[in-house]
């Protein structure tokens, strides 16, 4: 089986000595290049043919995301991962193609150095393995348009099997890997009238907020980093804040609410998938809509089930569609998926359970 051939690009030259060294002790990866300045990594693409490049958010002369823009589409084959401080410009790059990022060491409060080669060894190794997507801009969406988002009236004669929209009303999504762009096609498609919308999808600490302001900046809804209490409303989205807490979903007399505590990994993650949608299958069963995207392994696929066995309509993306097909297949394998949809089409088809159409 031929090694992984490694790229590495960052300004500091401590850091690619650091990394060349820890990874290059790892059997299945080969590092072909290491290099300070992304113009000069650039000159080399063609002739040093790496896999993957794990390249640095800010550089002189090109920053990691202008890398990947201008870049990267002459070498389509060739997949990247980032690794940044802390940076909502991780998003960008995100948006132009990288596959995953992970946090530099003492980027973020409550890092744990000790896991940063080994999450970055299996980085790299799924990036290898990856499908790159790129998306269309996505525009931050004016007041007035925001106005404007409102769907049909919901029709009298719901769906045999779905609820129609109301305060009872949940969706419930998750993703991993590839995640960040794949949320985002999903919920810039929902109407600032939506039911209440609540998401995991795994993130370094802190990244998760940068990434709700981010999302809030596309969408019709109101997104937020989610806060122990935070009601679970119509035109609200809720983003599970990363870190050592699991979310749940709970319900009094008022509706739907999250409650946050610290917890275990579950299903090799925290927050976990599966518990959201655990906790979603048990409060809110035929009333809800759980949908998995793009992701490696098997989190959420558990959960999701459980929320199809109580009568929710479920949804995962495709394989074609997804940078990893993980998450999804396993989903599709436990049997708890009415729907393998392409992720361009996921969005709306959750607003037809609320309609009736």
């Amino acid at each position: 089986m031929s090694k992984i051939r490694l790229m590495i690009i960052d300004d500091s030259l401590f850091f690619r000595t650091f990394l060349t060294r820890q990874v290059g002790r790892e059997p299945s990866i080969e590092i072909v290049g290491s290099f300070g300045d992304p113009v000069e990594a650039s000159r080399n693409i063609a002739d040093l043919r790496p896999d993957v490049i794990a390249l640095d958010m800010e550089m002189p002369r090109m920053r990691g995301d202008q890398f990947l823009k201008t870049v990267m589409p002459k070498h389509p084959t060739v997949k990247a991962i980032v690794i940044s401080a802390l940076s909502g410009n991780v998003f960008d790059a995100m948006h132009n193609g990288a596959i995953d990022f992970v946090g530099k060491p003492g980027s973020t409060p409550g890092f744990d150095e000790t896991q940063f080669i080994p999450e970055i060894i299996q980085k790299i190794k799924v990036a290898s393995k990856a499908h790159t997507h790129r998306y269309a801009d996505h525009k931050p969406m004016s007041p007035a348009a925001q106005l404007a988002a409102r769907p049909a009236a919901p029709s009298a004669m719901p769906r045999p099997g779905v609820s129609p929209a109301s305060s009872k009303s949940l969706i419930a999504i998750g993703a991993s890997t590839g995640g960040t762009e794949a949320v985002i096609e999903v919920v810039r498609k929902f109407p600032s009238n939506t039911p209440g919308v609540v998401i995991v999808q795994h993130m370094p600490p802190v990244f998760t907020k940068m990434w709700a302001e981010r999302v809030d900046r596309i969408c019709a809804m109101k997104v937020s980093e989610a806060k122990n209490g935070d009601r679970i409303q119509q035109g609200t989205v809720l983003i599970a804040p990363g870190g050592n807490e699991q979310l749940y979903v709970r319900q009094d007399a008022n509706g739907y609410y999250v409650y946050i505590m610290p917890g275990a990994k579950v299903s090799g993650h925290c927050p976990s998938v599966d518990v959201m949608f655990e906790s979603v299958a048990k409060v809110a069963g035929k009333n809800s809509v759980g949908v998995i995207l793009t992701g490696m392994g098997a989190d959420g696929a558990k959960g999701l089930t459980e929320m199809r066995k109580m009568g929710a309509y479920t949804i995962s993306q495709d394989e074609e569609s997804c940078v990893v097909y993980g998450m999804p297949m396993e989903a599709v394998k436990r049997g708890g998926v009415c729907d393998e949809l392409p992720l361009s089409e996921i969005g709306d088809n959750v607003l037809k359970r609320f309609s009736g159409r």
